[in-house]
């Protein structure tokens, strides 16, 4: 248990920068929700959707290749550091050459002629980002968390001051006091442009702190190395280009496959990406899991009792996970108050993103088998075979359901995933995970929603809000009552 709770604390410590930073980045949400249109905030949505393509192909797979051959290089300096980074950087600044210089063509086939300034700030914003990834990861392969949470913090507050103080600072100081000081400063036709504007000051600050982290160029290029390294982690592309198809292919093709004009189209995506970010609290845990799981899966996996670990890691992982979901689908009553009056129309969707969710968290744990034995190639393809069924359920679904269509094609292909990947990992990497408890508490937090929805009606005499507590405090007693009662119980 010692080892878990290392692990704990670790994820504890990456989830204050991932909870505390994404929670302000989350007050966002509301800002941007009330203060723009479901058009305009669909315009934002697809380029954050963009974004996510990007963030994968521009790393290459090296930041999990980094931590694989951190330490099998075996020489003085960390090599693998500096062969890996010098990479990213040639990659990065030829991404950023080709796009200014096709800048105008490219916004114009994206329908955005008018303002070629939204690709531009993007482009830049997603090399700084992949830049900074490898010395990121070298942070946290050296176990330096709070530095880590810290640069992450820092740089959300960043943004999010700089949105407050462009969205809703200048216009009122303007409207109050037309010769101040921000005119030369705001523009109001500008619109969405200050939310890229705000990501780029932060992400271009990020670099500039990680910037003595760029020293370790010096260490040199192993051309050996990096071969090893780019045969591991080009599959890793693979299956991260897949991920993003999962996580944000939806918002690309929504634009394009409702079936209304463009304008309503764009106010559907941006409703359907509003509501999406009601399950922010389960991404949030799963990526700050994921920081502190990957290093610590690699670093484990020689030890005598790694199986059981793992097991027990992914048993506590779903009790957690199926906690958030509860909270937030039995208070999305109050959740919704986060969105403007406008995105509420969506709120059916989130139970569905949430447990689609729970399945992409469990995949994550899951996904050691082809991590540790080094069948990356093989992993690829659970991955290429999710995006398929993605691509293939959205533009089957988008038509026939809006975007409600995109939400179960998410829920369908992650539990796929999380399938295959079981049984892909029983024979090449098995671990005697606690399927029954796992599978239990999973229905018990289905079943409880599902009385939440429908029950409430015959016990009138109590406000919602106590029977959503109740059914809160009920899935925490029974977990409680069934991890004492195993307690000694060996995992099966």
């Amino acid at each position: 248990m010692s080892i878990i709770k290392k692990l704990a604390s670790q994820t504890a410590i990456y989830g204050l920068s991932s909870i505390f930073g994404r929670f302000l980045n989350y007050l966002l949400v509301p800002l941007y929700t009330y203060y723009f249109s479901a058009a305009e905030y669909g315009v934002v949505s697809e380029f954050y959707a963009y974004a996510g393509f990007f963030s994968v192909l521009l790393l290459f797979g090296f930041e999990t290749g980094y931590f694989r051959f951190r330490d099998k290089a075996q020489l003085k300096h960390d090599v693998a550091y500096s062969t890996a980074l010098m990479f990213v950087l040639l990659i990065n600044l030829l991404f950023l050459g080709i796009i200014v210089i096709a800048n105008n063509q490219l916004s114009a086939s994206l329908n955005y002629s008018t303002h070629p300034e939204y690709v531009l700030c993007f482009t830049v914003i997603l090399t700084l980002d992949a830049m900074a990834s490898i010395p990121f990861a070298r942070l946290r392969a050296e176990n330096k968390a709070f530095l880590f949470a810290g640069i992450k913090i820092i740089e959300i507050l960043i943004t999010v001051l700089l949105s407050l103080f462009f969205i809703v600072y200048c216009p009122k100081e303007l409207a109050s006091h037309p010769e101040s000081w921000v005119k030369d400063l705001y523009k109001p036709e500008t619109g969405i442009t200050y939310i890229f504007l705000a990501n780029l000051i932060a992400s271009a600050f990020k670099f500039i702190v990680l910037f003595p982290q760029l020293l370790g160029l010096r260490w040199g290029f192993d051309r050996a190395l990096f071969r090893k390294m780019l045969r591991y982690s080009l599959p890793m592309v693979v299956i991260g280009f897949a991920g993003i198809i999962n996580e944000m292919l939806d918002r690309a093709l929504l634009k394009y496959l409702l079936p209304y004009d463009l304008k309503t189209n764009m106010q559907m995506l941006g409703i359907y990406s509003a509501c999406y970010k009601l399950s922010i609290l389960m991404t949030l845990f799963i990526q700050a899991f994921r920081f502190a799981a990957e290093p610590f899966f690699f670093a484990y996996a020689d030890k005598d009792d790694a199986k059981e670990v793992y097991a027990k890691v992914l048993k506590y992982f779903v009790i957690f996970c199926v906690f958030i979901f509860l909270l937030v689908t039995l208070f999305i009553d109050f959740f919704k108050y986060f969105l403007g009056e406008e995105f509420r129309s969506g709120l059916s969707a989130v139970p569905i993103l949430l447990m689609a969710n729970l399945c992409l968290g469990i995949y994550v744990n899951l996904s050691i088998w082809y991590k540790l034995t080094d069948k990356t190639l093989l992993g690829s393809w659970v991955s290429i075979a999710g995006a398929l069924i993605t691509v293939g359920l959205n533009i089957w679904w988008i038509p026939l359901l809006g975007y409600m269509g995109s939400a179960w094609a998410t829920l369908v292909c992650y539990f796929f995933m999380t399938l295959v990947s079981y049984l892909l990992g029983r024979h090449y990497y098995p671990v005697m995970y606690d399927l029954k408890r796992i599978l239990g508490y999973i229905g018990l937090g289905i079943g409880l929603f599902c009385v939440q929805e429908h029950i409430p009606q015959y016990f009138s005499w109590q406000k919602p809000w106590e029977i959503s507590g109740l059914l809160l405090a009920t899935y925490l007693l029974v977990v409680i009552l069934f991890e004492k009662s195993y307690k000694s119980q060996a995992i099966i």
